[in-house]
């Protein structure tokens, strides 16, 4: 099998990275600010904490966007908060031909915005298709794959709907923020969406950074104080995006070590070894046995984690041994049998093979 998984940035650019995000928190907050857990409620004016408005201003700064908003929801509720903002009830949304991430397909159902396929993987086909439907009013590209052959760059396919078309673009940046060295918006897009949970951040806080026209609208309309992300959960924020660029890069070292060492035939039975965007950057680990079940049962005996918290979240630090995602088994059912996936979170390789060769050995 070909994957195509996204480029991560290394150690070297993820702590030039921290040092940015500390650059931008240096000019917006005072040093007792930083200090305390923020303010809370609806600030005359503002009609939300003023902790809140600067932690916005930073991360507007820190991915080089016009405004920034935090909403309820994590990634899934900024995305929905996003087409929103770009898409009236009934207007066409361009997607990639390829099983839509469940949260984002149930968000275009409930907004009735009807989604138009073409291959992101094909520019001619984007192109073929736009022509075939002048109505489509916006496009939304989710920057990791959703497919294991999906290999398209977004910075082309956004450049591609661009020249075409001026409709507004979201991205969908989970799984990529913070490990790529740009997000959507840097690449073009109107739009930004992605979970602070994924980022070391609180549960629950989405991020959209990007237009002021689109983000100054969801403003207004969410103005009561229930909706509003309180000062010390955007201080929290800022806190996790401070250290998520460096674990998040030794993260994808490991990961690149692991498809070495497995690859070089340091557990037999392991057929083959590959990193995927499924949807953020994992090692998948496919064996010559249908045995991949049995193998995740032991692997949490073993004390890998089983199931996902927020996918990278704050609290997850074991390596999580999985089964294959929704989109991968969509578009083959049967890899399900043979194939795992494993997120090193905190851990290193030595940790991971000893965990898949040892759980092996249970399974044989």
């Amino acid at each position: 099998m070909q994957t195509y998984p996204l480029s991560s940035i290394s150690v070297e650019e993820a702590a030039w990275l921290q040092f940015k995000v500390i650059d931008c928190i240096t000019k917006k907050f005072s040093g007792h600010e930083i200090l305390n857990l923020g303010d809370l409620g609806v600030v005359p004016g503002l009609n939300k904490p003023l902790t809140t408005k600067k932690a916005e201003r930073v991360i507007a700064d820190l991915f080089d966007g016009e405004a920034c908003i935090l909403v309820r929801g994590a990634g899934s509720g900024a995305i929905r908060f996003g087409l929103h903002s770009m898409l009236k009830p009934a207007e066409k949304i361009l997607v990639h031909k390829a099983p839509v991430y469940s949260t984002t397909a149930t968000s275009l159902e409930m907004l009735n915005i009807p989604a138009v396929e073409a291959d992101f993987n094909n520019p001619e086909d984007i192109l073929r298709v736009m022509k075939e439907n002048n109505d489509i009013k916006g496009a939304l590209i989710q920057y990791t794959r959703q497919k294991p052959d999906d290999r398209y760059d977004l910075s082309q396919v956004v450049k591609t709907i661009k020249e075409y078309s001026e409709i507004p673009i979201l991205t969908d940046d989970n799984y990529a923020a913070m490990k790529v060295s740009r997000i959507g918006i840097q690449c073009g897009a109107d739009l930004s969406c992605f979970s602070s949970f994924k980022l070391l951040g609180p549960e629950g806080v989405g991020v959209i950074v990007g237009k002021a026209c689109y983000i100054e609208k969801l403003a207004k309309e969410s103005y009561s104080g229930g909706m509003q992300v309180q000062g010390h959960e955007a201080l929290e924020v800022l806190r996790g995006l401070v250290y998520a660029p460096v674990a998040l890069a030794i993260q994808a070292r490991v990961n690149e070590e692991c498809v070495r060492r497995l690859n070089a035939g340091e557990i037999p039975q392991v057929k083959q070894a590959f990193l995927a965007n499924a949807q953020s950057k994992v090692l998948l680990v496919e064996f010559y046995e249908n045995i991949a079940e049995r193998v995740l049962s032991e692997a949490e005996k073993l004390g890998a984690a089983p199931n996902p918290v927020g996918a990278e979240s704050k609290y997850e630090m074991v390596p999580m041994f999985y089964r294959v995602s929704g989109t991968f088994r969509n578009w083959d059912p049967t890899l399900e049998s043979r194939m795992i996936r494993i997120n090193p979170m905190r851990s290193g390789a030595d940790t991971i093979l000893r965990i898949i060769k040892e759980a092996v050995e249970r399974v044989i």
